[in-house]
Formats: C-alpha cells, sequence, structure tokens
C-alpha cells in the first residue's frame, strides 16, 4: 500500500516539476520577447529623432555658413562642431554598428570585470529585507 502512495506522490512531484521547468521556459521567453521589443523602440524612436535632428542640422549648417561668408566671421560655424556630433551619435545609434558595439563591451565586462557589477555591502538577502521593513513605518501593521 505505501509502495502505491509514495509511486503516486512521486509521479505526481515529477509532473510539477515538469509543469514549472514549462512555467520558467516561458517566463525566459516573454522576458526575451519584452527585452527584444523595448530595443526595436529604442532604435525605432532613434531613427525618428534622427529624421527631424537632421532637418535642423542640415539648415543649421546652411543657414551658419551663409551667415558667415555673409559677415566674413568665421564664428558663426561654432555652433555647427557640437551639433555634428550629436547628429554623428545618433546617425550611429540608429544606423550604425553601435549597439554591437555596446554589446562587445558589456560583454566584456561580464567576462573580465565581473567584480564592477557587485553591489555595495553585498546582494539584498532575506535578513535585510526584513530588516528595513520592521525599520519603516510604511510597512508596519496598524
Amino acid at each position: 500500500m505505501g509502495f502505491l502512495f509514495s509511486k503516486a506522490m512521486n509521479d505526481s512531484l515529477k509532473g510539477q516539476q515538469e509543469f514549472m521547468r514549462l512555467q520558467l521556459e516561458r517566463q525566459l521567453v516573454l522576458q526575451n520577447l519584452m527585452r527584444e521589443r523595448q530595443i526595436a523602440m529604442q532604435i525605432a524612436s532613434t531613427r525618428e529623432f534622427l529624421k527631424y535632428f537632421g532637418t535642423f542640422f542640415g539648415l543649421s549648417a546652411v543657414v551658419l555658413t551663409a551667415g558667415a561668408m555673409k559677415k566674413k566671421n568665421p564664428a558663426f560655424l561654432m555652433p555647427i562642431l557640437p551639433l555634428s556630433f550629436v547628429f554623428a551619435y545618433n546617425c550611429d545609434m540608429g544606423y550604425g554598428t553601435m549597439l554591437q558595439r555596446i554589446k562587445g563591451e558589456a560583454e566584456n565586462i561580464l567576462d573580465t570585470q565581473s567584480t564592477l557589477l557587485e553591489l555595495p555591502k553585498g546582494p539584498l538577502t532575506f535578513e535585510d529585507l526584513e530588516k528595513i521593513r520592521s525599520q519603516t513605518k510604511f510597512f508596519r501593521e496598524k
């Protein structure tokens, strides 16, 4: 009798473990899809910003160059320099290889400089959370 009960419990436990594994896999897939969508939104946002900023930069460059030539004062060209850096950064972010370089650098940090990722005073523990909860008025029961 005990063997049958034990076998039924073992089968039930295996079923639960399989369900938990499936649930975890689904959560990981969902998190990855959400991350991909967020990155796609960031790239799309950068590209949209680039359209407006590119127009502004082009018009500014033409107007400032014309002003410098008309007034014979090259100081009018000075604002083009910082604007060109912003324009180049956004071009690289939206259409260039910046994201691949960022990913490579992040992988390098994870592989060779993992100590930079450590939290001050170490990771949070359950005891730390309980201590904070007991000291905070917000969590105190009334």
